[in-house]
């Protein structure tokens, strides 16, 4: 470590390529004359950035793994490794002020929107540190402007057009992402959502995370038609490399403005592949094959796109980039060393939290006997 820290000291950050502007692929359009450009411009600063997050995401779920199958996280647990081009993009094109809500796969979200390593490890293992102390566990996390993490198949898009309306409702400039995957597509609640948004043309991007294989069936055998970025019929709608995270950025980008000049809703179909199975109790390998896994891994993978580019385009040294990955294990290594320290919540605090601003009051336990205090 000593001596990568002397070979990168040795390189003046002169050196390096401030910027660079690389071809992306096109994307597909529905109902639109124009998309994205083709091209997309990104800063040394971005790209160490972009690679960063997304190595922080991938290590996360990894470590994910390995404390579920140490019995040490519990319950459901849905991992995003292979998807963090997504996330990351995503982010790139809006900014914080802006609102995001998503389904069950929600660990990279939360830390994009704000959230820490310490607090997601935590509220893995259901400790008091947690993002939501504790209570919600891999599919409940929350912060500032992101809505979760829910756990009812497709109900978090009529929430994200409620959002929506409120942004509408204040005038305030402001949008919301509202993401669902290819198995939730087929949801009714979410056609009666894209109707309402382009009735009263909310500012909502819609974006389908279609990773493939929804629980474990592929597109093609449950979905009659699979263009998922044409299903808003009247709204427009692009479909996107999601593995790219430059294209995912460009894409969402328009997508924003789109939304901000007052022309109502937009779809965004953003095709992707998730490593896991659908969740820890699926092992991904009956309904795919191991070659097919390995296959993306090693033509698609969004972190391997991401730091050939900066590498052929002297934004980075490889001494630098292992240098962010040591820095980041060891970052995970200490959240999920606090994550199986930190105590368990009381029963005391198990009715605490039931609204936001609000003067202690009594909760009824299990028995009437049982009597808790809610504090907000």
């Amino acid at each position: 470590m000593y001596a990568a820290s002397l070979v990168v000291a040795s390189r003046s950050y002169a050196d390096f390529t401030p910027e660079a502007t690389f071809d992306i692929k096109k994307v597909d359009l529905h109902r639109l004359e124009e998309g994205p450009p083709l091209t997309a411009t990104l800063t040394r600063e971005e790209g160490l950035k972009y690679y960063r997050t997304m190595q922080t995401i991938r290590r996360m779920e990894l470590k994910a793994d390995q404390l579920y199958k140490q019995k040490i996280i519990r319950g459901f647990c849905h991992l995003y490794d292979g998807q963090e081009a997504c996330a990351v993009g995503i982010e790139g094109g809006i900014t914080l002020s802006d609102h995001l809500i998503t389904a069950y796969r929600a660990h990279g979200y939360t830390l994009t929107r704000g959230g820490t390593i310490r607090e997601i490890m935590a509220e893995l293992t259901g400790r008091r540190g947690g993002i939501a102390k504790g209570k919600g566990g891999s599919m409940h996390m929350y912060t500032k402007n992101f809505y979760g993490g829910n756990g009812i198949v497709g109900a978090q898009v009529p929430l994200g057009a409620g959002v929506a309306l409120a942004c509408k409702y204040l005038g305030n400039d402001q949008l919301c992402v509202s993401l669902y995957g290819d198995g939730a597509a087929n949801q009714g609640q979410i056609f009666e959502t894209y109707n309402m948004s382009s009735l009263w043309k909310l500012p909502i991007i819609f974006i389908c995370e279609n990773n493939q294989y929804a629980m474990g069936t592929s597109v093609e055998r449950s979905a009659a038609s699979t263009e998922y970025y044409k299903r808003g019929d009247y709204i427009p709608g692009i479909r996107v490399d999601g593995m790219d995270v430059l294209c995912v950025r460009e894409a969402t980008k328009f997508a924003a403005d789109h939304c901000r000049s007052g022309k109502g809703p937009i779809l965004m179909e953003l095709q992707t592949y998730r490593y896991h199975g659908h969740s820890m109790s699926d092992p991904g390998v009956s309904y795919r094959t191991r070659e097919e896994i390995q296959e993306v891994r090693s033509k698609s993978d969004p972190i391997s796109m991401l730091k050939d580019r900066m590498l052929s385009n002297n934004m980075a040294s490889i001494e630098e980039l292992k240098e962010i990955d040591i820095a980041v294990r060891k970052e995970i290594e200490d959240a999920a060393q606090f994550a199986t320290t930190d105590p368990e919540p009381p029963l005391d605090d198990l009715c605490s939290h039931i609204f936001a601003n609000d003067q202690p009051f009594e909760v009824r336990g299990a028995t009437p006997w049982t009597k808790l205090t809610s504090t907000s």
